[in-house]
């Protein structure tokens, strides 16, 4: 990966896991962890991730097309705010994608990945 893209995949990365916002940011590092390729965090008992948000992140890191009204109204009956629900919605898309990508910067680079999430 040149400079200039490791530069903005720095920045995307600060952005979303390392700036304050109305999550956590200790959640959206654990759901990052958790949604990319091979990470299993998602589905164990001991998961920081509560329960409730599970489905949906799951569905937004490996079937994101399938989002639908309901799956946010029913994050918002549970007590999410429009900003929290994207906040997470973005901390799940950027960890599958992160995660993603590391794996095929791997398979090019002998097995070493070479970018870090927010972990």
């Amino acid at each position: 990966m040149t400079n200039k893209h490791q530069e903005f995949m720095t920045q995307l990365i600060k952005a979303v896991f390392q700036s304050k916002g109305v999550t956590d940011r200790s959640l959206r590092i654990s759901i990052e962890s958790a949604v990319a390729p091979g990470g299993d965090q998602l589905d164990t008992n001991d998961s920081p991730i509560p329960e409730a948000l599970r489905p949906y992140l799951n569905k937004v890191s490996r079937f994101a097309y399938k989002v639908t009204d309901h799956d946010i109204e029913s994050l918002k009956a549970q007590g999410y705010s429009e900003e929290a629900i994207f906040e997470l919605t973005v901390s799940a898309a950027v960890g599958a994608g992160l995660g993603r990508l590391n794996q095929g910067l791997a398979a090019l680079n002998g097995g070493q990945a070479t970018l870090n999430g927010g972990g």
